[in-house]
């Protein structure tokens, strides 16, 4: 962590990646700093890079996308050419939410959205199969979601919640 970061800065941005619509009021009341000291701070913690952009979290279902689908693909030869071809056809996917290179058996996992089986039929035998890029493709439907992504743990942990999980006994 950066030592630049005291305790208020870390709490302003946890408090900022739970909503990043609140005023500066609110977040002044929400970690103890006047409004202005908040203004201050959320612009220096911006243009340091610290935050690097907003966005509003859409219910994918809603709009359409029923279908997650976690994907491992393997390349066809491993140099940094077939890498980089790889890399400019995932970046051109909207259907592909997150792409991880990976160490292990799999290159990469891909964490896509789509609205059913026909499209990922399509994505997957129309897109990824015949790029020269790919060897192998596995796909794995996405059948519970058990936890988001909801913010990086930039306080650090709570010790009150150190003995909280739930007992299966």
């Amino acid at each position: 962590m950066n030592e630049q970061l005291d305790k208020f800065d870390l709490r302003l941005l946890d408090e900022l990646q739970r909503d990043g619509r609140l005023t500066n009021n609110e977040l002044g009341e929400r970690v103890s700093l006047s409004p202005s000291q908040c203004s201050r701070r959320r612009m220096r913690l911006e243009e340091e890079g610290y935050i690097s952009g907003y966005q509003a979290i859409l219910d994918r279902q809603k709009i359409g996308l029923e279908l997650m689908v976690v994907i491992s693909v393997t390349l066809a030869t491993h140099n940094r050419d077939n890498a980089q071809r790889f890399s400019k056809l995932i970046n051109g996917l909207p259907e592909v939410l997150e792409a991880y290179a990976l160490t292990g058996e799999m290159d990469y996992h891909l964490k896509v959205a789509v609205r059913g089986l026909s499209d990922l039929s399509r994505f997957v035998n129309d897109v990824l199969l015949p790029h020269e890029s790919v060897q192998h493709v596995k796909t794995s439907i996405v059948l519970d979601t058990l936890k988001t992504f909801e913010g990086f743990p930039v306080v650090g942990p709570d010790p009150t919640l150190k003995h909280r999980m739930i007992s299966r006994n």
